[in-house]
């Protein structure tokens, strides 16, 4: 099953990095290959966690994609689960995680996808890998702009 994982050191607080995230609304406005995004339920769960039911199209040329997401969010823990519900893959998880670290702040996210097509999974799979290389960045940009910090970042690999 393909999968990417990623971990950046930014200089935004655990709160700014995970409030930036959690305001899923906004991802079409920056998100790579994200073209729509709209919000179907909003709910607490028993355990007191935020959950959005969300359809997120995306989409390359003429290939275009819906599917709906359950979006778990732990402001407590730092961490924001995405579990797939229904579309054209056969398994979709991602999770970030944000951890502060001497006036910083480890951002992870990992993901793990797989196409219920297989001419689908040639098709985007190349995109979909190339578009994960650039989805943290794309975060950390936005937190520059939002943030209105210039030089506030430093990478690992």
């Amino acid at each position: 099953m393909p999968a990417f994982a990623t971990q950046r050191r930014v200089l935004y607080t655990e709160e700014e990095m995970f409030t930036l995230v959690a305001d899923i609304e906004k991802y079409p406005d920056f998100v790579p290959l994200c073209k729509a995004l709209n919000i179907r339920n909003r709910y607490t769960d028993d355990r007191g966690l935020k959950i959005l039911i969300a359809d997120m199209t995306c989409g390359y040329k003429a290939i275009i994609e819906k599917f709906t997401s359950r979006v778990k969010l732990d402001p407590e823990n730092k961490k924001i689960l995405v579990e797939y519900v229904d579309g054209p893959f056969k398994h979709l998880e991602n999770t970030w995680s944000f951890a502060a670290s001497e006036n910083s702040t480890l951002v992870s996210f990992r993901i793990e996808y797989e196409f219920k097509s297989q001419i689908l999974g040639l098709l985007m799979g190349a995109l979909f890998d190339k578009a994960f290389r650039k989805f943290v960045c794309a975060f950390e940009d936005r937190a520059k702009k939002i943030y209105n910090c210039e030089e506030n970042d430093v990478s690992l690999t």
